[in-house]
């Protein structure tokens, strides 16, 4: 904001013709009192032009309030000045260079965001999540156009800044305790108020925060690069290996124990069990649990079993990737959600890993990072597209060390 004091406003400089006469509009960039606004006069015998007559005008009204100042608004950067989003069918590359021959870094899916750096030559470059490129311009919107889209596809989140926050049924230091969050814990926002932030605890439960103890921001999918997605390869790869080698040992276990005495053998077989049911990281999501809703969308799931994996796909039977198989399950149902899995963990309603119902979505992590989805099937399983070696599969859900559940679906 910039305060010019009695500014007459909109004073050009210039030659300006009128009815054949050359008309002089005097004037200064330098501060001008109303007083001395009759100093601005046209150097003709004709009548003033009209456009001068209008900024006179404007400089005469309100003549009472002469010595108070004028204050001249510019245009302010708002939060959607330097963002785009991404208008495609499904994704578009993200390249090395401002060609089509550029070496493709990474993916941004569609209404996924980028922040615009540089604009030459029909190209943008962008910056999304890790990945730093090229786009051409034709694939992105910006603007107001992106300013309108971003109020509607946006997830406002609280994030939770301290070790254990309290969630309250009121806004009031002073009302009951709901339950406590873990510092890191994305809660989804009804409302926001002052001081205090509405959020919801479940699908049938609200609770209130401090807003002193929570980062308010809105959360947009963002581009996924080739070396993250090349990372969570290694990762399920040595997750099979690792579940590869506890498979061995166990039948190692077996057949060295079935050798002795049937009394060893029980004993054997006792400890066995309890060493198998010791590697479920929690036995209680063991339980089938299951909705009406849950038991179908598990069930339509599980028949595409066996299909292939493709990165930045969503067709469940010519390839998906990890996302792209859980939004396209969901999308049979009438189900929206996210594209990635980082803003799929974002919404819904985070369940405990002990209460999982069939039809919860499971997130797994790399370095913090949430980089793997997977769809709870029941009995303590759950399948997702894991990797072109082994497509889309059946697992156990703690093959990887589970990091959060969320729940898209009434109970």
């Amino acid at each position: 904001m910039r305060k010019i004091q009695k500014l007459a406003p909109y004073l050009l400089i210039g030659t300006l013709l009128f009815s054949g006469n050359n008309a002089f509009a005097l004037a200064t960039e330098e501060k001008a009192t109303v007083e001395n606004a009759t100093d601005i006069m046209l150097q003709t015998s004709e009548e003033p032009i009209a456009g001068i007559n209008l900024v006179l005008n404007e400089v005469y009204q309100n003549t009472d309030n002469a010595e108070k100042e004028i204050v001249q608004y510019l245009p302010l950067e708002t939060e959607y000045d330097n963002l785009a989003f991404a208008q495609v069918t499904n994704y578009v590359n993200i390249r090395s260079k401002a060609n089509e021959n550029g070496e493709i870094l990474g993916k941004l899916y569609n209404n996924s965001v980028a922040t615009i750096i540089s604009h030459k030559d029909g190209w943008y470059q962008i910056k999304s999540g890790s990945v730093k490129g090229y786009i051409k311009a034709e694939f992105l919107i910006t603007g107001e156009e992106a300013e309108k889209l971003a109020n509607s596809i946006g997830n406002r989140v609280a994030e939770v800044t301290t070790t254990t926050l309290k969630v309250r049924e009121k806004a009031s230091t002073d009302a009951e305790v709901l339950t406590l969050v873990a510092q890191g814990d994305d809660l989804k926002i009804v409302k926001e108020l002052e001081g205090w932030v509405k959020v919801y605890i479940s699908q049938d439960e609200r609770g209130y925060v401090s807003s002193d103890y929570v980062k308010v921001q809105t959360v947009y999918e963002e581009a996924v690069s080739i070396q993250e997605e090349q990372e969570r390869l290694e990762e399920e790869a040595a997750a099979d290996n690792q579940a590869l080698s506890t498979s061995n040992n166990s039948q190692v276990s077996t057949n060295n124990t079935s050798s002795k005495s049937s009394s060893s053998s029980s004993t054997s077989s006792g400890n066995s069990a309890s060493s198998n049911s010791s590697s479920s990281s929690n036995t209680a999501s063991d339980n089938v649990g299951s909705s009406s809703l849950g038991s179908k969308i598990a069930s339509y799931a599980i028949q595409f079993e066996g299909n292939p994996y493709v990165w930045g796909g969503t067709s469940l039977t010519n390839g998906a990737d990890c996302s792209g198989f859980t939004q396209s399950v969901f999308a049979h149902f009438g189900i929206n959600i996210p594209r990635t899995s980082r803003t799929q963990a974002a919404g819904g309603m985070r369940v405990s890993l002990d209460n999982l119902q069939q039809g919860d979505l499971i997130f797994y992590t790399r370095s913090g990072t949430i980089n793997h989805v997977a769809l709870y099937i029941g009995n303590g399983k759950v399948i997702s597209a894991s990797s072109p070696s082994t497509g889309i599969r059946i697992t156990r859900y703690n093959y990887r060390q589970p990091y959060k559940a969320v729940r898209y679906i009434n109970s």
